[in-house]
């Protein structure tokens, strides 16, 4: 299929856009790529501490024998529960890997902190910078220099960004993301919102949303919605950074101990025979365990392409159109918003530069083919039961939507990322997606759900922001009222306990940019302002802060650049001013005379906000990464 002259376009302008620092970051993976395996290549001191504790054999194998290293760096604590389930792979990766004449080490852990359990608190506050946290954590990890490829084990919503933003500044290293999977499904998504809704107007108390909040979140695996995590692994198999249909294999199944396995073959470019090569028929493909040797890793990213088998290297495999493959995935399935900033830094760190311009052009063409809430009523289990990422990915694919002609962790191209997992007695069969299962969550590209994908780019006299429009009703595409404005979401919260937002209104919450205060995601804004739609006001939300993946049904204009503390123009609104919120046109506007709304005067962050956003809960310590935070549409980068 002929590729879409959008998608053709929009890549075309991307890689001039950053040919200078593609071309300086290609260099470096390059000059990194040439040199000898560290275990030949460091001085006996260094190649002795590196192996010290490796069982005797593992260290003949990998000093004397020159056997390819893995360095696992792992994103394992037992209190997230996406996590959690990551607690025993590094053994069974080790496991396979001297099966393979290969070892592994666990070169370093990554912090992983939970967005839902720090909603609506201080902690939420260090959320989007631990995503930069985690960068240089995987950088601390691989500075050891000592592997010959990698395995990146994290699921959410920071977390797997972070891995990929390190494992890019070790672009030589062939790299394969291994995820845990989501949790079973619980309580619905539906039911949990309508308790929360009901909480929010005192209809319930706490033990009852307890109860439902525990029913929703009940065991390992991410969360259940397509939020910022679940989305995570749609744009890694798009990306063709997974064991093909890995994604949303729930913990604890025979099938996901088997794909871990898998992802150690693929990183050595020992993949399991014939998966290689592209599906078709309805017959699938299979094979057992492969045998022999891995094939040799290190030397030149060009030789590492070459050579017979080999993984390629991160570097060379994250180019602008796998970038595009990656922002088309999120938009055919109305996927988080956060991503609109964590993969404009994904890719600055391989030289590439996209903006929300390059988003939005590719919305207008992109068709909507999921519905997983907050888009829909399906959760992600019912996604990947109707076909899941495998469908998506072969929809786009045959619809000239995504780049075919791709590299991937695999030898068998994007298209082997069209397949769905199954074991096959002792190995791994991948069978084709087929036909929807369920029409309700995913459709073809021939019959979408719209014409154009989930994700809007806002603009005007208020500055530029996103929306999220595939969960918000149509007739709620357009809203204009007078603002409401607040300091603080707090502020919002005891506005509505007191009955004050009891009509037609947008509701502007500032001071939450990244310079601000970290950027956090104001999550809990949700229930009061869809009780307050519930009831037949025409409601929005307009500020600098995130509501990821989970903004639900009711029009939010997010990630407001520049934002108000950088003296944006949401510090020159005043209540009363009337916003005109056209996600249809993708205008933001403020409704007052030019003259007027450039004479008035621009505010600054109240003292008593600024200190309180940089004290306590460990908030000082990010206080560098907030002074030097770019703005959100530039990825809210620390380290640039």
């Amino acid at each position: 299929m002929k590729l879409h002259p959008t998608v053709e376009a929009v890549t075309a302008r991307i890689r001039e856009r950053s040919r200078v620092s593609r071309s300086s970051y290609l260099q470096r993976v390059a000059q990194a790529g040439q040199r000898r395996p560290g275990a030949e290549r460091l001085g006996c001191a260094n190649v002795a501490h590196a192996f010290a504790a490796l069982p005797a054999n593992d260290k003949l194998r990998v000093v004397a024998e020159k056997a390819p290293n893995i360095g696992i760096v792992t994103a394992f604590n037992d209190m997230l529960s996406a996590h959690a389930p990551l607690q025993h792979y590094p053994d069974l990766i080790k496991t396979e890997a001297r099966r393979l004449g290969a070892t592994a080490q666990v070169a370093g852990g990554v912090p992983a902190m939970c967005d839902g359990v720090t909603q609506g608190t201080p902690g939420m506050e260090l959320s989007l910078f631990s995503r930069d946290v985690i960068a240089m954590a995987t950088a601390v990890a691989l500075s050891h220099d000592v592997f010959d490829g990698a395995l990146m084990l994290g699921v959410c919503d920071k977390i797997v960004p972070g891995l990929l933003i390190g494992a890019l500044h070790f672009g030589h290293l062939p790299t394969v993301f291994v995820p845990a999977g989501p949790m079973t499904s619980g309580l619905s998504n539906n039911a949990k919102s309508k308790v929360r809704e009901q909480a929010a107007q005192g209809l319930v108390g706490r033990a009852e949303l307890l109860q439902a909040e525990s029913a929703a979140y009940h065991g390992p695996g991410t969360c259940t919605f397509y939020g910022t995590a679940n989305s995570n692994q749609m744009l890694l198999e798009a990306m063709g950074l997974h064991v093909p249909g890995t994604a949303f294999i729930n913990p604890g199944e025979d099938l996901r101990e088997e794909l871990t396995r898998e992802a150690v073959r693929t990183v050595l470019g020992r993949q399991t025979p014939g998966s290689a090569h592209a599906l078709s028929g309805e017959a699938g493909f299979s094979a057992g365990p492969p045998q022999g040797k891995s094939a040799p890793l290190g030397g030149s990213a060009a030789h590492a392409v070459a050579s017979v088998g080999a993984s390629t290297p991160i570097g060379l495999l994250v180019d602008e159109a796998c970038i595009v493959n990656a922002m088309v995935a999120l938009l055919a399935t109305g996927g988080s918003t956060n991503h609109l900033i964590h993969w404009v830094a994904v890719a600055r760190s391989a030289g590439i530069v996209i903006d929300w311009d390059d988003f939005a052009a590719l919305s207008d063409v992109v068709p909507l083919l999921s519905r997983v809430y907050p888009n829909g009523s399906a959760d992600v289990n019912q996604f990947q039961a109707a076909g899941g990422p495998g469908f998506v990915i072969r929809e786009l694919l045959d619809a000239g939507f995504m780049h075919a002609d791709v590299l991937t962790v695999r030898s068998g191209g994007l298209r082997e990322f069209t397949g769905i997992p199954e074991a096959a007695g002792t190995g791994l069969r991948w069978q084709t997606a087929g036909a929807s299962k369920d029409e309700t969550v995913v459709r073809p590209a021939s019959q979408p759900f719209s014409a154009s994908g989930g994700l809007k780019l806002l603009q005007g006299p208020l500055g530029r922001a996103v929306i999220k429009v595939s969960a918000v009703p149509e007739d709620r595409h357009l809203i204009e009222a007078p603002a409401r404005v607040f300091d603080s979401q707090d502020a919002l919260q005891d506005a509505f306990k007191a009955g004050e937002l009891e009509r037609d209104v947008v509701c502007v919450v500032r001071w939450q940019g990244p310079q601000a205060n970290g950027m956090p995601e104001l999550h809990k804004l949700t229930p009061p302002l869809a009780v307050l739609q519930d009831r037949g006001f025409r409601v929005a939300l307009v500020t600098d802060g995130r509501m990821s993946g989970a903004s639900g049904k009711v029009p939010a204009a997010i990630h407001v650049s520049p934002e108000a503390a950088d003296g944006g123009p949401l510090a020159r609104l005043r209540d009363g001013d009337v916003i005109r919120l056209d996600a249809a046109a993708g205008r933001l506007e403020v409704l007052v005379p030019e003259a007027e709304w450039l004479a008035r005067e621009v505010a600054v962050m109240p003292e008593h906000l600024r200190a309180a956003n940089g004290l306590g809960m460990g908030r000082e310590l990010f206080a560098g990464m907030r002074r030097s935070a770019l703005t959100a549409e530039q990825g809210a980068c620390s380290w640039l």
